[in-house]
Order: structure tokens, then C-alpha cells, then sequence
């Protein structure tokens, strides 16, 4: 039996780090806004004869095998630590290769990880046939990526993975709500561009530094996540009524209000990329993600689109040719 899932990462344009509990409780019509692109994790379980577990990252190049689940149970460290913690969540019966590949590059904040958890997770939920919700699988992912990273993580960025599209994750008392916004794929495809500086960064430390000194009263970052708060809320109106320079103007104000939350979330390289890229015609730009490096996305009109482009890559980024997914995650079954 062979068990194959996909599923895309994503770009974040506003209201990030509200979607971690419980931040999003202090503000009124907390929202997080994002959109999947054509960047995709994979994972596929292979079964086999015997009892064995191989585990093995394709793109990181690393493999392990236990000889049996309890060998895997009892390690203490795993080579893919991944794939070694759903392992030790579902408990799957009889031997397996467990195999995961990735396109995001390293640390480039589009939500690779995440990603890579919807699709490990929905591929065992299959083929241990637990019948799961998507919803389940979102929490169960969110979950055990917190075990493995030992830092609170949000919601928003399994929601890409999970639907695909243009996505408001609505974040309120009663639990988490997904929306579709109704932007038109191509149109947005011809107004992005997404570039990666070729710099990792750790978005679990970022995230969690901004967590604390919320938590802890610090008055700067509580009144810059009440004003990124409400530009959120007015970007998603600005969307249902494609209203692109709008849009651009509150992605502006999003960027200058979240970089001053902590130390790290930008870099220089990033303030020259994002200060250049206006001249060839962005019309904004913000760090996708926690920041500290990674990948940023560029809002500009579509006869801009090249010239921005040629731009960035000109100055030493890498342009990454991707558009809107339209779907999320995605299952394959096979004798």
C-alpha cells in the first residue's frame, strides 16, 4: 500500500502572529490574511514487509530506520524529528518507509513546516484509516509541531495547506474560522512577486520574543498589535472589494508596524530590498513570516510585475515563479 499526500505553503499579508493563543482574545475582529502559492510539501508511506520504519527526508537528505516501532519510541533523538513525532502519535502497525520531500527553501517563512505537518499528518490519517477531520488534522499537526519545536505556534499557517486559495482566518472566542475571500487568482498572480534573500531564519524564537513581552505588558508591541490588528480587519474589506491600492497602502502600514515588535524581524538586506523595490514600481512589501530573514512578497500594479522582479534578482534575491494554489492538501492512494 502506498499512501501519497500534498499540500502548498503559504504568503502571509496581515495579522500574523495574532492567530497565537492568546493574543488574538485581546482584540476585537481578530483576523489573519494569506494566500497559498505553487510551493508544495509532500510526504508518502510506503508499507513493507516485516516491521521496520524508515524515515527519510528527500530534500534534507537524511534517512533512519528502526527496526521496530518501540525502537522508535524508546529514541530519544531522530535524524527526521518530524517524521519520527507523528510516527510516535499515530502508531502505525507493520513495517513502512516514510518518505518527505520540500520546495520551500530553507527558512523562508512561507510556512514550509507546517505544511509538511498537514501533509505527514493527512498521509497517516489515511492510511491508518483514523478518518480524521481536516479541522482534527489542523490541530492535531499544530500540536505536535509546538512538541517539536517547544514554542507556542499559531493557526494560520496549516490553513494554506489545508484549502489552498486566498484565506481570512478568523480568530474569536468560540474557535477558529476559515473564510475563501473572493480574489480573483490571476489577477493576484499578476500583482506578486515573492523573493527569497537566502537568509534562515528561526520563526519559532522571533514568534515567541513577540509573544512574551505581549504577555508581559510591554506597551509598545500591545499598541502596535491593536493598530496591526485593526489594518488586518480593514485589508480583508479591502479585498472583498479589490480595492489593490488600498490594500497596498495598508500592507505598507501592516510592514512599519511590525517590524518594530522585536529586534531580528528585519535585517538590512530586507530594508534595502523593500526600499529599492519602490523605485521599479512595488507599491509595497512586507517579510513573510516572523522575519529575521527568509522571503518576502512585493505588492506592485501588473506592468510592474517584471521590472520589480528583474530588480530584486539584480541586487542579489531570488526570485521564486510562483502563483496562487487553488487547492490544498491532496491525497493519492495505490496498491
Amino acid at each position: 500500500m502506498h499512501v501519497s499526500a500534498k499540500s502548498p505553503c503559504r504568503v502571509d499579508l496581515a495579522g500574523g502572529t495574532l492567530d497565537i493563543w492568546p493574543l488574538y482574545l485581546f482584540h476585537r475582529n481578530s483576523v489573519t490574511l494569506n494566500f497559498a502559492v505553487s510551493v508544495y510539501t509532500g510526504c508518502r508511506i510506503s508499507s513493507r514487509d516485516g516491521q521496520a520504519i524508515t524515515l527519510r527526508s528527500i530534500d534534507q537528505n537524511i534517512e533512519e530506520t528502526y527496526d521496530h516501532l518501540d525502537t522508535l519510541l524508546a529514541a530519544t533523538r531522530h535524524r527526521h524529528s518530524l517524521a519520527a513525532q507523528v510516527v510516535r502519535y499515530f502508531r502505525p502497525k507493520g513495517g513502512m518507509i516514510v518518505e518527505t520531500h520540500s520546495e520551500s527553501p530553507q527558512g523562508a517563512g512561507i510556512a514550509g513546516s507546517s505544511s509538511m505537518f498537514i501533509s505527514t499528518v493527512s498521509a497517516f490519517n489515511r492510511y491508518c484509516g483514523t478518518r480524521h477531520t481536516i479541522e482534527q488534522i489542523r490541530e492535531i499537526a499544530q500540536n505536535i509541531e509546538a512538541q517539536l519545536i517547544r514554542v507556542p505556534t499559531g493557526c494560520q499557517d496549516y490553513y494554506p495547506a489545508m484549502y489552498g486559495g486566498v484565506s481570512a482566518i478568523h480568530l474569536t472566542e468560540a474557535g477558529i474560522k476559515r473564510a475563501a475571500l473572493p480574489v480573483d487568482h490571476d489577477d493576484l498572480n499578476q500583482r506578486f512577486v515573492l523573493a527569497y534573500t537566502g537568509k534562515p531564519r528561526n520563526s519559532g524564537i522571533n514568534n515567541w520574543e513577540v509573544t512574551k513581552l505581549y504577555i508581559d505588558g510591554d506597551r509598545r508591541v500591545r499598541s502596535n498589535f491593536n493598530r496591526i490588528a485593526a489594518i488586518a480587519d480593514a485589508m480583508r474589506s479591502a479585498l472583498e472589494k479589490k480595492d489593490w491600492s488600498e490594500t497596498a497602502r495598508l500592507l505598507r502600514e501592516e510592514w512599519s508596524h511590525r517590524r518594530k515588535n522585536a529586534p531580528g524581524i528585519t535585517t538590512d538586506f530586507l530594508d534595502h530590498l523593500v526600499a529599492i523595490s519602490r523605485k521599479a514600481g512595488a507599491r509595497a512589501a512586507k517579510v513573510c513570516g516572523a522575519g529575521g530573514g527568509g522571503c518576502a512578497v512585493f505588492l506592485c500594479e501588473p506592468d510592474a510585475r517584471e521590472q520589480v522582479s528583474s530588480l530584486l534578482e539584480r541586487e542579489g534575491a531570488k526570485v521564486l515563479p510562483v502563483t496562487v494554489a487553488p487547492k490544498g492538501v491532496s491525497l493519492k492512494v495505490s496498491a
